[in-house]
């Protein structure tokens, strides 16, 4: 993989590519102010958990792409995961950017809850922690609390989060999968095709049964 470096954090760079299989609408393009939904009040919720997050949005490095289911649940979760392969993808190629760190992309579904993103998320973190590209998963009416015990703001509509791994941080979140927790402090993006590394199909029926092969053993 080719990284290309970057000296100004407000430097353009080229945007990511939107969802590339059906099951999704694409409703509003990747933007750091959405406008169809209003993520202000969830945003400034979320700071007092985050510390990143406010850095991030003050230089504008946070950005929201929103999508509409438009599917049967397996159109739909594949599309899910295709959209977070190709913003997994382009982030990679931001490592070498300054204030990379702060850089989040939401993928926002609308119309959907925790039974249409687990799935994909799953599947994502497994394939992209070890490069280290951590996906997080905030559906709508979920309510969980952070490693302090406090309780996470509700998000106004469901998305996944893509970011670059943060080590000090990131194995709090990962106590129930010690083997990601393990990942994390491992990660290293050394350019691999994380699909051929693991000589797996794209195809997200393959990806799936892979990724039930990964749910942490009772």
């Amino acid at each position: 993989m080719t990284t290309t470096a970057h000296t100004d954090e407000h430097e353009p760079v080229d945007t990511p590519p939107g969802a590339a299989a059906p099951g999704l609408r694409l409703v509003e393009a990747r933007t750091p102010a959405p406008t169809t939904v209003d993520v202000t009040a969830y945003v400034d919720a979320m700071s007092a958990h985050c510390p990143y997050l406010a850095p991030s949005v003050e230089r504008e490095l946070t950005h929201w792409t929103m999508y509409e289911a438009a599917g049967d649940a397996a159109d739909v979760e594949a599309a899910v995961f295709e959209a977070g392969v190709l913003s997994a993808e382009w982030l990679r190629t931001q490592a070498d950017r300054r204030q990379a760190t702060l850089m989040c992309e939401n993928i926002v579904v609308s119309g959907v809850g925790r039974e249409l993103l687990a799935w994909p998320h799953w599947a994502l973190k497994n394939l992209y922690t070890p490069v280290g590209v951590m996906f997080g998963k905030f559906p709508v009416g979920d309510q969980i609390a952070d490693h302090h015990g406090r309780v996470i703001p509700e998000p106004p509509v469901s998305f996944l989060a893509v970011r670059f791994v943060v080590r000090a941080r990131d194995p709090l979140f990962l106590s129930r999968t010690p083997d990601l927790a393990d990942a994390v402090a491992k990660a290293e993006d050394d350019g691999r095709d994380v699909f051929e590394a693991l000589s797996l199909s794209r195809e997200w029926k393959d990806v799936k049964l892979w990724a039930r092969e990964r749910l942490p053993k009772e």
